[in-house]
């Protein structure tokens, strides 16, 4: 993947592979996908012998699926314009046609435009997003820390990354986002506060109001 902008330099553009879905993947977090579409199965492929990734976005309007009729082109998807970079770390084909894999998200980018290939694979041309500044975590969020655990046994090993830092506030947030059952659009904004602190704070405020924090 493309590093990350340092200071106050520009990101300079470049091009990703990008696949839509009903998901929001969050940097260090962990995300399987059954692959069968062509187009995607060309696209892991391609990442796995390249040692490339390809770009998370979530779909605001239209389908994972294309469904192409005979007499009509398939229009992609609609897609938030902040994503996550996603890394293949293990992979699997229990049979033809079908990829297993399992990734693991990057950095965030933005997308400044996008096409959509003659295989129906959308690219885009993409900025990379600088990593959030790094807070060590308030022991104001230490009930945040103890629900995230809770959370993360609940799902098991599969689905929460190995390396753990609950001290972070950005992992802590970045965690707690993806696995509570929020809707995608508040996930989604989620993703693109660019402060650890804030978006604790936001997930704390949330959780009180609906009784699930002191």
């Amino acid at each position: 993947m493309p590093p990350l902008p340092r200071g106050g330099s520009e990101a300079r553009p470049f091009t990703l592979p990008l696949f839509p879905l009903r998901t929001v993947l969050f940097p260090g977090g962990a995300l399987p996908l059954r692959i069968f579409e062509q187009r995607y199965i060309a696209m892991a492929k391609a990442c796995l012998r390249d040692g490339t990734g390809f770009g998370v976005c979530l779909i605001t309007q239209g389908n994972e699926v294309a469904h192409r009729a005979a007499s009509e082109m398939p229009r992609p998807p609609e897609f938030a314009a902040i994503g996550t970079q996603a890394r293949i770390a293990r992979w699997d084909m229990p049979q033809l046609g079908i990829i297993h894999v399992h990734t693991e998200g990057g950095s965030r980018f933005r997308v400044e435009s996008s096409s959509a290939q003659p295989d129906d694979l959308v690219v885009g041309t993409v900025k990379a997003i600088a990593a959030e500044p790094t807070h060590p975590l308030s022991p104001t969020y230490a009930p945040l820390v103890r629900l995230l655990e809770l959370l993360a046994d609940r799902v098991g090993p599969q689905h929460f990354p190995e390396e753990r830092h609950y001290d972070d506030a950005s992992w802590v947030g970045y965690r707690l986002a993806e696995l509570l059952p929020l809707p995608l659009t508040i996930k989604q904004g989620m993703l693109e506060i660019n402060d650890g602190e804030v978006r604790l704070s936001v997930l704390a405020k949330f959780l009180r109001e609906r009784g699930l924090l002191p």
